[in-house]
């Protein structure tokens, strides 16, 4: 096994290099803030904060090494630019998206350079590649952090992540092991990025299923294998129900995932009410309120005659390249439905605009995707623009639990995209226009 001390313990030059390797640094930093056009973010403005911490800091050691020379900012001769090099490091982590990471990356590597028994460094350095994908890198940071901090010192949030890259590769090297006989890809996974190996996995095991078959001991095992892997790969805090090892509660509710929610429907009657002046002028309330669960997605008005006053399942999905910095979810809901992908994006907004008591059960990463998921329904063709009634609607006919299921308020124009209205009208069972509802079951 590799030492990932191997090479940390020579003795520490002096920091000759170290004006250099800072100087690359804010550079790196420079082009990345200058690229960028969303300056109002938060997270934004945190970074360049930090950068102007860390060139304040340079400067000031600068004009410390000359003689009567005066500080341009007296408060940052104090600053350690290693530290201000590494809380940078931080708050690009924070700024998130590719291009924060990268820039994380880049930072973290002068860090490791100037001092390559850093702790700290390698933690972010490990962070900064985990949340890139690069899973064999990232243990590799990982372990080193471990290694430098010895029994105690370590970071509990390393800890947790290196553990779960090591079952991830686990996963694989068990699944491809069960049929020697087969080339993969998979059989190489240590250069390969998780973007690259779930959907690897993933044709690995619907090829095996179609040559084999369901009922194989072998190929139930790789069920197994596939079902673990997953829930690694979509982990990050308690965002998978019945997975209550990694902190506190998004938003202090529970997680319920696919079997959940099909037992909370099982036998009920179920309804998804559209957001359209139709319904809320109507005189609908009163019969809505009386099923068993009621739906509703996105943005919603309540008007009680109308469209009734109770709420059982909110459903939303993500938009745009930054979808964590949408308005908070304040509408009181039973459960709370998040569609979304990719898996960091959907993680990071549910952490950020769950509001506490506001739901009772957010919707685990096993419900983030059930469009395109293989598990669920697995269908290509349907784009980001898919509504989120028409994914919520998918989603329900999939699981097959309640004891019927209307639309109301479906057929104005605009609630449903042409496509999404063609499905619907074909698997209607009954259409009362009056009462502006579609019976799906």
């Amino acid at each position: 096994m590799t030492n990932p001390l191997a090479g940390l313990f020579k003795p520490r030059q002096k920091e000759a290099a170290g004006p250099a390797l800072y100087a690359r640094a804010v550079r790196e930093c420079g082009e990345y803030l200058a690229a960028r056009d969303d300056r109002s973010a938060a997270a934004h403005a945190r970074l360049v904060r930090a950068v102007g911490v860390l060139a304040a800091s340079l400067a000031s050691l600068a004009s410390a090494g000359s003689p009567g020379a005066v500080p341009a900012d007296p408060g940052a001769a104090s600053a350690d630019p290693f530290d201000a090099l590494l809380r940078t490091a931080e708050r690009a982590l924070e700024a998130g998206g590719e291009d924060g990471l990268g820039l994380a990356l880049a930072v973290t590597g002068t860090a490791t350079e100037i001092r390559r028994r850093s702790k700290g460094a390698w933690r972010l350095r490990g962070l900064a590649l985990d949340g890139l994908g690069r899973d064999a890198e990232a243990l590799e940071c990982y372990e080193r952090h471990l290694a430098l901090a010895g029994d105690g010192g370590a970071s509990a949030e390393v800890v947790r992540r290196a553990a779960t890259l090591r079952r991830r590769r686990e996963c694989v090297e068990a699944a491809v092991a069960l049929f020697p006989e087969v080339g993969s890809p998979l059989r190489e996974p240590t250069a390969a990025t998780t973007a690259r190996v779930a959907p690897e996995f993933a044709a690995f095991v619907r090829a095996r299923v179609a040559q084999y078959g369901v009922g194989q001991p072998e190929v139930r095992r790789l069920l197994r294998l596939y079902g673990a892997y997953r829930r690694l790969v979509e982990r990050d805090g308690p965002l998978v129900a019945g997975d209550d090892s990694d902190g506190p509660r998004p938003g202090g509710c529970a997680p319920i995932g696919v079997s959940g929610l099909r037992g909370l429907l099982a036998g009920r009657t179920v309804c998804l009410v559209a957001d359209t002046e139709e319904v809320a002028a109507s005189t609908l309330g009163p019969e809505i309120d009386r099923y068993d669960v009621v739906m509703r997605c996105d943005s919603f008005r309540l008007r009680a005659p109308g469209t009734g006053e109770r709420t059982d399942v909110h459903a939303v999905s993500l938009r745009g390249a930054t979808p964590w910095e949408g308005p908070a979810w304040t509408r009181p809901a039973g459960v709370r439905l998040v569609f979304g992908d990719p898996a960091a994006a959907w993680r990071r907004a549910v952490r950020q605009r769950l509001v506490p008591t506001a739901q009772e059960h957010i919707g685990d990463a096993s419900l983030r995707r059930p469009l395109s998921d293989p598990a669920l329904l697995g269908e290509d063709g349907w784009d980001g623009g898919t509504t989120t009634a028409f994914t919520l609607l998918r989603l329900l006919d999939f699981l097959d639990a309640g004891s019927s299921l209307d639309l109301i308020g479906f057929r104005s124009p605009g609630a449903l995209r042409p496509r999404e209205a063609e499905w619907v009208m074909d698997r209607a069972t009954r259409v009362d226009d009056s009462k502006m509802r579609i019976a799906l079951r």
